[in-house]
Formats: C-alpha cells, structure tokens, sequence
C-alpha cells in the first residue's frame, strides 16, 4: 500500500470535481507537473500537506488561501481523513485518522513482495555510461566517486522498470595512448635487459605497466624489435589496452560493478559513423565553414584565426558553434564524441544519461546540443557532474603514493575499508556536491559514520528476533492497534515515505536519496529502541504476547526496508555486530 500514491490520486479526483463544480479552465496536466503531497516541514501540521492552492492561484487569479478553503472541504471528504488546515501561504495541511498507521503495516506485511513496486520506466531502454577513464594505467581513488554513483543510478532505474545498459567508453585513440605505448615498450626493454629503466618526465611512471613489459615479453619473447615501427605500435597498443582494462574489470569487480558493454573510441573513428554524422547535419542544414570567435582568457593567446567545419549547436542552446573539423581536416574530439552518441543512440533506442567528473562541466550544453539534433529531439540525455573527491586521513589530505605513480588506487581504498563502506559513503553527498572521505572515520564504529550507523540498525533488528526467540520469516501480525505509542507512529509514518522516496530518487536520477533514507530510517529506529532501554517502550514484552508480535513485526519491516535500500545501493546488509 502505497499511502501517497493513494491519497495523491484522491487529490486528482478532487481536482478534477473542482474544475467542474466552479466551471474553471485551466489544464488538468499543466496542474499535476508541479502538483505535490508530502510531509510537512513540521509534524505538529499533519500527516501531508500539499501545494494545490498555491499552483492554481495564478490561473485562477485568486488568493492561494481561498482556493484552499475551498478545496478543504473536498479533502475532508477523502477516506480516513481527520482534520484539514490552511497555513502560512495557502499549504494545505492534511491529518489522519490514527488506524490509517497501523493499517498500513498490516497491509504490508501482507503483501511484502510488492508494496512498494513501482513501475516508472515501463520497460523503456536507457543507457548509463560512467568512469570511462582513459586506460592508461590502473582507476585511481577520485574514479570512486562516479563509478560508484552511476552504478547506484543503475540499480535504481531498473529496480523502478527501466530496461538498463551499463557502459564504459575505452578513449583509446589520442596523444594519451602514444605515450602508454613508449612508457610500456620502455618495461618491455627492462624485460629484455633485466635492468630498470629510468622512466622520462611526460610519459606514465606507474608500476603496473612492469605487468604489461612482461606481457610484451611473453608473447613476442626479443622479437618486437625486429617488426617495423607500425606494426610495433599496434601490436603495443593492442597488449597495453588489454592488459590495463583487465585490471580496470577487475577493481570495478572489487567494487561490485560489472559493466554490460565496452564500446571503443578508435573503432568509432575507424568506423563509418562520422560520415554519418555530417550527412544527417547537413540534411538539417546545421554544418557551415567558418570561423570561430577566439577563447577567453589565457587560452586566446594561442588562437590562430582559421577557417573550419563548424556545427550549429547554438541553435540548441549551447553557447557557441562548435568545430567538427580541424583547420588540417582532421576530426575533432567533439565530432567523435558525437559519432559515439549516435552509436549509442542506434544500440539503445532509448534515453542517455553521462556520469562525468568535475573537468568536464562545461561539455554538458554542447553534447546536449548534439543529441537534440541528431535525434530531432526524440532522445532525452542526463549528464550528471561528479564533484571532486578529497581524500583524508584524521582530517589531513592523504599523501599519494609514489610507488603506484603518484595516486591511490582505487583497489587501494577498497583494500583499506571495503566494497560496502565505499559505496555507501560515496553517495552521502548529492553527486554535484564536493565530499570528503577521511579513512579514520568511515570506519570508527559510531553514529557519527553513517554507514555504520544503518548497518548497526539492520542488526540490531535481528538481534531483537534473536532474543525474542521468534522466527522473523513465519511472524505473522495479530492486532496492529496496540502500535499507538507517538514513537511507534513516527516510525511507521516514515516507513510509508519508502516508496515516495524511491519515485523521487528515480525520477530525479538521485541514487544519494535513498541513502539519507537509510540514515533517518535508522536514526529513527534507534531513537525507539533507546526508548526501550529507558523502560518506556521494549520490543519484547513477556506479559503482553500481542503487544510484542506488534512490536516485532514493527521491527521486522524495519528491517526490510533497510535491505530493501541496501540492495539497490548494492551493499550487504550486516546481521551482527
């Protein structure tokens, strides 16, 4: 039973009956895209309050606080309702009758497969592309962040309907993959010598590339040098790429990511997608030659005034033209970029979310411009921006680590405090918002580290079953109106905002939702269960048997809603501590 669900179509009704009574005009769905009902700021206002008034008052070109005087006493007329009130600019307050709480938990532990399936994506095709980083070497701590991100907003869309496809974008084309290619021939000649090489400044440093020199070896023994410089290369780059993205699958395996498709940026460029994108550009009118006008700031000083391919994205609210073509004839990274988006749109049929980090938020106008155009607007496309990650230790910036090449990996971190906390504190923050991830704290055993603080409640639920010596699985509830007590109403009230929270969380694209979820839930949990230790309200009552099967079974959908969270999030529950 999804409460707000209920009650939100009850408010549709009322509306539509409104309309009619006072013979008004204004669109029902223009209505309903700002229409809301949650809970108040405030408890001592109600249960729901909604903004009904507020949205009509500008079509209806009254007072907020008349129209809601008149819609109260449609509200009244809604089931179980036990007081309506008008406050501050024209919210409509709404409280219910008390059995509609413990209702509520009756109905969903009879149905606990399914009150809260939500069917938002219908089955629709969307395609989530995150980390992409460049396979140059090993994913380093700040990758964390987006993989893990990206990964959650996965698991949460195809919890809600979505058909997903989870990809990773291999840039292996570019100046970064030449000198991937002469760092790993240089451990290929250590290899060969048995000696170290000392490696020069601008080429990659790490280790990790001593797994590829050897590689090299094992497949080519001395023989490599024998073969002319292009075939040298390819073969280098072939190895170099197969090796390091072997190691990238495994670290996101260490993290319990596991991608569905890897879609490579040389066969893009090597393909005929390019060509395609300028036939469809030029049938639309919208490639020109020209010039553009030169960069601001320090980047100006190198401009060179030159004629080029140009893309009209400002026609779709980018803000500048963009060069598909270098002045030489080559393409530019955009146009790839593009190609690639094209592809993608071809394979998913479907909407595009980018997860992307913190350097590229000011990609995101020019490749919404790309896919409004290539599409005719028929796709939709998400690009959230990671913010930067800062790693601490007690509160000081961490020190790199040389022997990996200047930066910890991200098989460092999972190392140090595992593949749950990392993910769980990841997506303490809005993904737009900075975060810091002190290894001290994120595994003190404290309500001040939140993923302990939700794993702590998970057990301490099954430590209540443990002790009451009931089985939780065959528990099944006899009077749900001995829950009365204002801290056992609390709880339930925002047990029944799980499924509201989910919707918000899909719809948005906001997977960190469902995390501060879990952290209220379990605050809340804790708060009652402290209530026991005081005396005041025990789980387990050994005078009152239909007291504590109330009780349990309060705990037990606590419990639920806890793995419920957790499992999207893709973190194991823990059942003791």
């Amino acid at each position: 039973m999804n409460i707000y669900k209920l009650y939100f179509n009850y408010l549709i009704e009322a509306l539509e009956k409104f309309k009619s009574d006072f013979k008004y005009s204004f669109k029902v769905d223009d209505i309903l895209k700002k229409l809301t009902l949650e809970p108040p700021k405030n408890s001592i206002n109600g249960d729901m309050s909604t903004n009904l008034a507020m949205i009509l008052s500008k079509d209806l070109k009254l007072s907020p606080k008349i129209i809601a005087n008149h819609l109260k006493v449609y509200i009244l007329n809604f089931p179980d309702v036990a007081n309506v009130n008008v406050a501050g600019p024209g919210f409509i307050n709404i409280t219910f009758k008390q059995h509609i709480w413990t209702d509520f938990i009756s109905n969903l532990l009879q149905n606990i497969e399914n009150w809260d399936k939500l069917e938002i994506g219908n089955g629709k095709n969307i395609n989530i592309e995150y980390i992409s980083a460049n396979p140059t070497g090993p994913l380093h701590a700040g990758h964390a962040r987006g993989a893990v991100f990206g990964d959650a907003l996965a698991s949460l869309l195809t919890e809600v309907g979505y058909s997903v496809t989870r990809e990773y974008y291999i840039n292996d084309a570019g100046n970064q993959i030449e000198k991937l290619v002469d760092s790993s021939l240089l451990r290929y000649n250590e290899q060969i010598t048995n000696k170290t090489i000392d490696i020069p400044e601008g080429l990659y440093p790490g280790e990790y590339l001593k797994e590829v020199g050897k590689t090299l070896y094992e497949k080519y023994g001395d023989k490599l040098q024998l073969d002319d410089q292009k075939k040298v290369f390819e073969k280098v780059r072939s190895v170099s790429i197969e090796v390091i993205m072997e190691m990238i699958k495994n670290d996101l395996l260490k993290l319990g990511i596991k991608m569905d498709v890897f879609t490579s940026e040389k066969k893009i460029i090597s393909g005929h997608l390019l060509n395609e994108i300028i036939k469809i550009l030029e049938s639309k009118n919208l490639i020109f030659y020209g010039v553009l006008d030169p960069p601001k700031g320090a980047d100006a000083k190198n401009w060179e005034k030159r004629e080029q391919l140009l893309f009209k994205s400002s026609q779709y609210g980018d803000d500048a033209d963009r060069a598909l073509k270098k002045s030489d004839g080559t393409w530019t990274y955009f146009a790839t970029d593009m190609a690639y988006h094209l592809d993608k749109m071809n394979r998913t049929k479907g909407d595009l979310i980018n997860v992307l980090g913190a350097d590229h938020i000011g990609y995101i106008s020019r490749i919404n411009a790309a896919v409004s155009a290539l599409s005719n607007g028929s796709v939709e496309i998400d690009t959230k921006v990671c913010a930067l990650v800062n790693l601490l230790e007690d509160g000081k910036p961490m020190k790199m680590s040389k022997r990996k090449g200047n930066f910890v990996t991200l098989s460092d971190v999972v190392n140090a405090v595992g593949k749950d906390v990392l993910r769980f504190i990841m997506l303490t923050r809005r993904n737009d918002q900075s975060l810091d991830f002190d290894f001290k704290k994120v595994m003190e055993k404290s309500k001040e580290n939140p993923v302990f603080y939700v794993q702590y409640a998970h057990a301490r639920c099954k430590s209540i079953f443990r002790s009451s010596k009931v089985n939780e699985k065959e528990l099944i509830l006899k009077n749900p109106k001995r829950l009365k007590d204002v801290h056992e109403i609390e709880l339930i009230k925002f047990i029944a905002l799980w499924p509201r929270t989910l919707e918000l969380a899909a719809k948005n694209h906001e997977p960190h939702r469902i995390c501060y979820y879990l952290i209220e839930l379990s605050s809340i949990f804790h708060s009652l269960w402290n209530k026991g230790k005081d005396n005041n309200i025990k789980f387990i009552v050994e005078d009152d048997l239909e007291l504590t099967n109330a009780r349990l079974s309060l705990v037990k959908v606590v419990a639920l809603t806890i793995r419920k969270g957790l499992s999207i999030l893709k973190i194991e529950p823990i059942f003791e501590m």
